[in-house]
């Protein structure tokens, strides 16, 4: 929106050529998460007064840690302040005409909506488990197959115009027609290396990561801080690649795919950035209010998304491996107790508690010794995905 009003005002008279700082896309991506910081800690006491003036207040399961009984009641819902700067942050300093910025924000909403009504079938019905799983997999399925269809045309096209006539060819052509190189899944270490996916193994790559991605941050989403600080260290790593693959330049010096428009992406993940520290403020030991599943679904689904985009899904796994750990963790734990009780008439364990985090808490660990060292634990995983730039 602002890049408009100075293209504007550059338009009027040499007078404003002020305005063409706007033009660079650091700088706005800098403002942006400036912009989306500072929102969110004056927001911050408003959206958590609020919430305590509404009751919407987090149940605590009953067979959980015993420390955790002390959160009851503590405001929940807070991804709303995340989202609600994100938003406004990100419609402010990008580019209107960007469509994959458009197709971010869609699915992070829509994602966000499904936690909204998980979170307000908790305060509302004081039900712990919220929305049943079959119902929110298939709202979330919906949201991600709909961006997955978009997608598969758009990463390969200049042009929303281009991507209906791509979709028209496929249909025509018998739904046979192949996608171009830069749209299969690329393996980091390696140059120019990635593997032809098909339109239907695109789309369900894309369905999976989007999906994936948000139900682990969701799990991942379970003590103080936790979550909020690698969505911000993930979220701005992606950032940079955006901008690498954004660039004709820079795509084509590192030997990654140039995707035109996908550079306006790092404006998005600057704003995430700064709303998630924003957040992190109030999120952090012991927590003020928690960001509920609105924020974890919706923050999940946008880092899946971009990760798509920019051909960096392999990566993002790697970045985000504390989020696929956590994942996996309570994958396995159901597995192997339904599997113990068939076969053994008694369902056993693997883990003390799943997700993971609720283990190492269960061992001993305090709760910020959990949080902090998979703090670390990100950062790490963040700079061995990022050397992926150059180790090639």
């Amino acid at each position: 929106m602002l890049l408009s009003l100075a293209q504007w005002l550059q338009s009027l008279s040499p007078e404003f050529g002020i305005f063409r700082v706007f033009q660079y896309l650091t700088f706005r991506a800098v403002m942006a998460a400036l912009t989306a910081l500072l929102m969110g800690l004056f927001l911050g006491p408003y959206v958590i007064r609020r919430l305590t003036e509404l009751k919407i207040g987090q149940p605590v399961r009953g067979y959980g840690v015993t420390s955790h009984l002390s959160k009851n009641g503590t405001p929940t819902m807070g991804g709303v302040l995340i989202l609600l700067c994100i938003c406004v942050s990100t419609l402010l300093w990008f580019d209107l005409s960007n469509r994959f910025v458009w197709i971010v924000l869609a699915v992070t909403l829509g994602f966000g909506a499904i936690g909204w009504v998980d979170d307000w079938r908790k305060v509302v019905r004081k039900d712990p488990e919220g929305m049943r799983s079959r119902e929110k997999y298939l709202y979330q399925s919906l949201v991600g197959l709909l961006a997955a269809l978009y997608l598969v045309f758009s990463v390969s096209e200049n042009s929303n115009v281009r991507v209906v006539e791509l979709f028209m060819t496929w249909v025509n052509s018998g739904f046979t027609v192949t996608l171009p190189s830069k749209a299969g899944l690329m393996l980091p270490f390696f140059k120019s290396i990635s593997y032809p996916l098909g339109m239907l193994g695109f789309v369900l790559l894309t369905y999976l990561v989007i999906v994936g991605s948000s139900n682990a941050v969701n799990l991942t989403d379970g003590l103080d801080g936790l979550a909020i600080m690698p969505v911000v260290l993930v979220g701005s790593s992606l950032g940079v690649f955006a901008y690498v693959t954004g660039s004709s330049v820079y795509s084509k010096y590192l030997f990654f795919p140039y995707i035109p428009g996908s550079g306006e992406l790092l404006i998005f993940c600057s704003a995430m950035a700064g709303a998630g520290l924003a957040f992190l403020w109030f999120n952090t030991h012991p927590a003020q209010v928690f960001m509920g599943d609105v924020g974890a679904l919706a923050l999940g689904a946008a880092l899946g998304t971009i990760a798509v985009i920019v051909r960096q899904e392999i990566v993002l796994a790697i970045m985000g491996g504390i989020f696929v750990v956590e994942a996996l963790s309570v994958m396995l734990q159901v597995t192997w107790f339904k599997y113990t009780r068939r076969k053994y008439g008694e369902g056993r364990r693997l883990l003390k508690m799943a997700p993971l985090h609720h283990h190492f808490e269960k061992s001993g660990w305090k709760e910020t010794q959990v949080v902090v060292r998979f703090w670390i634990i990100t950062m790490l995983l963040c700079l061995i995905g990022l050397s992926t730039l150059k180790l090639r």
